[in-house]
């Protein structure tokens, strides 16, 4: 059986510290393994054909409805942090199919407008809301009509512990965590100065003579500090000095892209936004759509449909929502 062959070359090929598909905690729900695929091939492909995450090519990463094609949207930073991911996960001889579906995965909850939509709805739900705990959400319950694509542990892991913050249990999750960061620094530094917004001289001399001179130098810098600080151990860094500099780069970008008005003077919009539709559907949990209306017909309290609602937006469609329900429109007979 090929799956079997596949499952075989993981244990000859792989570094003693991988994550074996064959090996996997298994999923929520047992199921009948695929004859040709792992099970972390088979997380992956249900990722890539489920809903969420097509709609991640219409959700801000960093510029609310960016005017070009060439700015970076939700679904772009996701498959770069894929691509990235997987090449420090090859030079360590990591499991490449379980970083790949983690990568993919780790944004499916992200909300419409980006950050400004978390924070939004953040605000206002009862619990708080982060975007990762959303991911693993969708992938567990929301996807495929309240089926959920049913993924292994090892993947469900990453995609909940992908924040700076946490620990994924893996070292394929510990290597989208880090290329997470590695990737928006990169791509967001990237779009700033297609924007005019910065430059690279703007950036500490220090830091531009460390990590280099140009997003592609810093971005090579990143990673080959990541394998060559991570090679045939059972974690996943980088050295002192190189995370040091990354964090000060991070800093530089919150200081100067994330918080700077030229980029940003939609996003307090975009939040006001987000919370008056929650506040909407609390008080008109008819006017969600009949999926979710169904959802609190069986037991489901309204302030978490809609959450899952408003979460799984586009910003377009939210755009939409928010005009259809607050603007005025003439009345003709």
């Amino acid at each position: 059986m090929i799956r079997e062959e596949l499952e075989k070359r993981e244990y000859e090929l792989l570094s003693p510290f991988a994550a074996r598909s064959a090996d996997s905690r298994g999923r929520l729900e047992p199921e009948e393994e695929c004859d040709i695929r792992t099970a972390f091939m088979r997380d992956r492909d249900r990722i890539v054909h489920c809903k969420s995450f097509r709609r991640l090519k219409d959700k801000t990463q960093v510029f609310l409805a960016p005017q070009g094609a060439h700015y970076r949207t939700r679904l772009m930073h996701t498959l770069e942090v894929s691509q990235t991911s997987r090449t420090a996960a090859r030079a360590l001889r990591l499991n490449e199919d379980l970083v790949e579906a983690i990568a993919l995965g780790h944004d499916l909850g992200h909300t419409p407008f980006g950050h400004a939509g978390e924070r939004g709805l953040n605000a206002v739900a009862p619990r708080g809301f982060r975007h990762a705990e959303q991911s693993l959400r969708i992938v567990d319950v929301l996807e495929k009509e309240g089926r959920g694509l049913n993924l292994s542990w090892e993947v469900r892991d990453g995609i909940l512990n992908h924040g700076s913050s946490c620990s994924p249990a893996t070292l394929e999750g510990q290597v989208v965590r880090l290329c997470d960061k590695i990737s928006y620094i990169h791509h967001d530094m990237d779009d700033a100065e297609r924007a005019g917004i910065l430059t690279e001289e703007d950036i500490p001399e220090g830091l531009r003579k460390l990590l280099g001179y140009s997003t592609r130098e810093r971005l090579n810098t990143f990673i080959h500090d990541l394998v060559e600080n991570s090679e045939g151990k059972d974690s996943v860094q980088m050295s002192d000095r190189i995370g040091r500099a990354m964090q000060e780069l991070r800093s530089f970008l919150f200081e100067n892209l994330y918080t700077n008005p030229a980029a940003k003077r939609e996003e307090a919009k975009a939040t006001r936004m987000v919370e008056a539709l929650y506040q909407h559907y609390i008080e008109r949990p008819e006017d969600m759509k009949e999926e979710f209306v169904r959802r609190i017909a069986g037991g489901e309290k309204k302030e978490r449909a809609a959450l899952d609602y408003i979460s799984g937006m586009t910003d377009q469609y939210a755009m939409a929502k928010f005009s259809e329900i607050f603007i005025p429109r003439s009345w003709d007979r």
